[in-house]
Order: C-alpha cells, then structure tokens, then sequence
C-alpha cells in the first residue's frame, strides 16, 4: 500500500488513501501533518487498491459500507449505475476494482479502525 509520495519517519501509524484534487482529502492530510502523525499517502488513483486492500478497509471501515462509494460523482450517473447495486463489501469491491475514481475520499486507516474522513476532522475518530 505505498507508492512515492509516501512520508515516513519510520512504521507509519496511519494510512490515508488521497485523492489531491479533493479538499476533504487536502484538509484531513494537513490535519495528519499539523498532528504530527506518522502516516503513508497512497494516491489511490495512481496506486489502486487491490482487492485484499479493499477487502481491509471495508472490514475496518467506521462507515456503512456502501459509504465508500461516490454514488453522486457524475462518472457513477454517466455510467447508469444504480445506487441499490453496492450495498454489501464484495458488490462494492468489485466495483471499486473497475473504477477506483468512484471511492470516497479520503479514507484514514489505523489499527484496525478506518474512515471516510468527510468532514476531514473525522480524521480524529481513528486517531483516538
């Protein structure tokens, strides 16, 4: 789960999966930053995740998880996907599989606890 804009100072605590053209994602970034938390950056639209890595977050996620879908995104409408299709993790899964761009963003991940953080300070319901 890493790729080249990965920021380390050692194990990271926190994983975020950004996306930088999204200002929740930038907000909750710079929150992680200002906290001073070690943390790994995965721009899952260079890097996306795989299977195995969904199949994680889904089973960490604090959200519901058809959450994790960006059902109102207008590639969802231009594709005439119907919201009430992605409603379990293997559904949701495989549709983030085929079009990464459709995840909500951005998801933090630490230990076994993950969220969407929109607003970003939900950033602070994993860091504890």
């Amino acid at each position: 789960m890493s790729d080249e804009s990965t920021e380390r100072t050692g194990a990271p605590d926190v994983t975020i999966f950004h996306n930088p053209s999204c200002s929740n994602s930038r907000g909750a970034l710079g929150l992680l930053r200002e906290r001073s938390v070690d943390h790994e950056v995965v721009e899952y639209l260079m890097t996306p995740p795989d299977r195995e890595t969904l199949e994680t977050i889904l089973a960490r996620l604090l959200n519901p998880v058809t959450e994790l879908v960006r059902t109102t995104d207008p590639k969802f409408v231009a594709l005439g996907l119907d919201p009430s299709a992605y409603a379990t993790p293997n559904e949701v899964i495989d549709l983030l599989l085929e079009h990464p761009e459709l995840m909500q963003r951005p998801v933090v991940m630490k230990g076994d606890r993950a969220v969407i953080a929109r607003p970003s300070d939900r950033v602070s319901d994993v860091l504890g």
